[in-house]
């Protein structure tokens, strides 16, 4: 987060650096910043193996698509609760995953947007009728009550850092989620 795309500052490449570090799984970096072009190099070199990128940040989405996929990361765009799906339709067979924000990006804690489930299973379709193999990652607002839902909607990743890390016992969170 760069504090211009989104009102909040968060991990850079230093953090992502250090996380590789001791991360035996593939880091997926999300992108919450404008003029992502200029940086992906940086964070496939800093340890990510996917890197999202906002469809509301990219004037020339697939050029963007094009700069990840020819950096040998995979290639995720990812969309605010406002923005259409249409906005992937000529991109849909390119990308690896798209990343449905179900909260307003930049800030942890946020109320989960109910309207998400229409939106994944609107996707779901525009995925499979596309031939794309693109996963459906959520993101924002995740918690033990709508994580079900939100699989059997269509959701392939779940991102729920706010409820993990609020936990007292964020292991057993964890555990919890990875056995629905």
């Amino acid at each position: 987060m760069d504090g211009v795309f989104v009102p909040n500052l968060s991990m850079g490449l230093p953090v992502v650096e250090a996380v590789k570090r001791h991360a035996k799984k593939p880091m997926d970096v999300h992108l919450m910043i404008v003029q992502p072009e200029r940086y992906v190099e940086a964070f496939q070199k800093a340890g990510a193996s996917t890197i999202s990128v906002h469809v509301e940040a990219c004037p020339h989405l697939h050029r963007n698509i094009q700069q990840l996929k020819q950096i040998g990361v995979k290639a995720g765009v990812a969309l605010n609760p406002h923005t259409p799906l249409d906005a992937l339709r000529y991109v849909i067979h390119e990308i690896d995953l798209v990343c449905v924000m179900s909260v307003n990006p930049g800030f942890g804690g946020q109320k989960f947007i109910e309207t998400t489930y229409q939106k994944i299973k609107e996707l779901k379709a525009m995925i499979t009728s596309s031939g794309s193999s693109a996963l459906i990652e959520i993101d924002g607002g995740v918690n033990q009550q709508n994580a079900k839902p939100l699989l059997e909607a269509g959701a392939d990743v779940l991102v729920a850092g706010n409820f993990v890390f609020s936990s007292p016992q964020p292991k057993e969170v964890i555990h919890q989620l990875k056995r629905l």
